[in-house]
C-alpha cells in the first residue's frame, strides 16, 4: 500500500514547498540542498502516482491532487508533532515521578525511614506508593506502571523479565496480644493454636505457601476457625481485642512487638525465612531518582 511508503520527510518537504511557494526557499528552511528537496518531492509523487505541484511564472501551484493531499498531509504532520510532544511531556513527568509497589512486610518497617532518607536529598520527585498482592505488583512492574517493588521475592513464574536484589531475610511469626492464654502456657504446643481463631494469608498472597508448608511439616492440618486477610490494619486491631492468632511476616508487626503492644508465640519458625528485597525490570533504567531511592532503602536495611 502506498501510504506505508510515505515517510515523514516526504510530508515535511511537500508542506514546506507549499508554505514557501518555492523549492529553493523550502530547501533553505529545511537546511537541505535544492536537488535533495526536488528528489523527495518526486519520490512522493511517484508513490502517489499523481502530480502534486506545477511550476509556472508565479512559482509553485498546487494541482487538483495537490489540493486533496495538502489537507490530509497537514493534519497528519500536526498529529505526529502533537504525539511527539505528548510523549516528551509524559517522559518529563515520569522523570519527576517514582512509582513504588510496597508489600505489607516493608510498608511499616522499611518504607517510612527510606522515604525520609530519600527526601533528604530529593524533594522534587513525587513518590507514588501503592500496595497489593505480589502477583499484581509484579505484573504492574513488568508493564512499566511501577518502577520498583519492595518486598518478598516473588514466585518463579512471576519473575520473568524482572531482577531481584536480596536485602535481608524474614520469617513468619504467630502474633497475639500480650494477655493471650498461650503466651505463658507452661506446656505450650504448636497444636494449641488450633483452639483459637487464626488470621491467615489468603491463598493468592506471597506468604500463603510458606505458612501452608510450615504447618504441614508440623502436622497441623485441622484449623477450623480461619480468617483469610491481607489487611494489616484489620489484623492488628483484631488481635488487640481478641484471643486470635495472626500468622504474618514479622516485619508487619515488628514495631508492635518491640513496643510490647503485641508479642509472638514461642514457635521456632526459622524454616519460614524468605528473601526480602528490591525487584526491578531487567536491563538498565535511566531514572536517576530510582537509584537514589534504592540507595535509601539499602541504607535503612543495612543493619537488618
Amino acid at each position: 500500500m502506498s501510504e506505508n511508503r510515505i515517510k515523514y520527510r516526504h510530508l515535511q518537504c511537500f508542506l514546506e514547498i507549499v508554505q514557501q511557494g518555492s523549492v529553493i526557499r523550502a530547501a533553505d528552511v529545511l537546511s537541505l540542498t535544492q536537488p535533495a528537496v526536488s528528489k523527495t518531492l518526486k519520490e512522493l509523487e511517484e508513490i502517489l502516482d499523481a502530480r502534486l505541484l506545477e511550476r509556472n511564472k508565479k512559482g509553485i501551484e498546487l494541482t487538483k491532487f495537490g489540493h486533496l493531499f495538502l489537507e490530509h498531509a497537514s493534519t497528519s504532520l500536526a498529529a505526529l508533532r502533537e504525539g511527539t510532544e505528548k510523549v516528551a511531556e509524559a517522559l518529563q513527568q515520569r522523570a519527576h515521578k517514582l512509582s513504588i509497589g510496597v508489600l505489607p512486610t516493608v510498608a511499616t518497617s522499611v518504607l517510612p525511614s527510606a522515604v525520609k532518607h530519600f527526601r533528604e536529598s530529593d524533594t522534587t520527585t513525587r513518590l507514588h506508593l501503592s500496595s497489593g498482592p505480589n502477583a499484581l505488583l509484579m505484573s504492574q512492574l513488568r508493564v512499566g506502571e511501577l518502577d520498583l517493588v519492595v518486598g518478598r521475592l516473588g514466585v518463579p513464574e512471576a519473575m520473568a523479565g524482572l531482577h531481584f536484589e536480596h536485602l535481608y531475610s524474614e520469617q513468619i511469626v504467630f502474633a497475639v496480644r500480650p494477655s493471650h492464654p498461650l503466651v505463658n502456657k507452661p506446656d505450650f504446643q504448636l497444636a494449641d493454636i488450633c483452639d483459637y481463631p487464626i488470621l491467615y494469608p489468603p491463598q493468592e498472597s506471597i506468604t500463603a505457601p510458606t505458612v501452608d508448608a510450615f504447618l504441614l511439616s508440623q502436622d497441623i492440618t485441622n484449623i477450623k476457625d480461619r480468617i483469610d486477610t491481607v489487611s494489616d490494619s484489620f489484623g492488628k486491631e483484631f488481635i488487640r481485642n481478641n484471643d486470635a492468632i495472626w500468622a504474618i511476616s514479622r516485619g508487619v508487626v515488628a514495631r508492635e512487638i518491640e513496643s510490647k503492644e503485641l508479642c509472638e508465640l514461642p514457635i521456632d519458625t526459622k524454616e519460614t525465612l524468605s528473601a526480602v528485597g528490591l525487584t526491578t525490570r531487567s536491563g538498565p533504567e535511566n531514572i536517576a531518582a530510582l537509584g537514589q531511592f534504592i540507595e535509601a532503602v539499602k541504607r535503612v536495611t543495612a543493619s537488618y
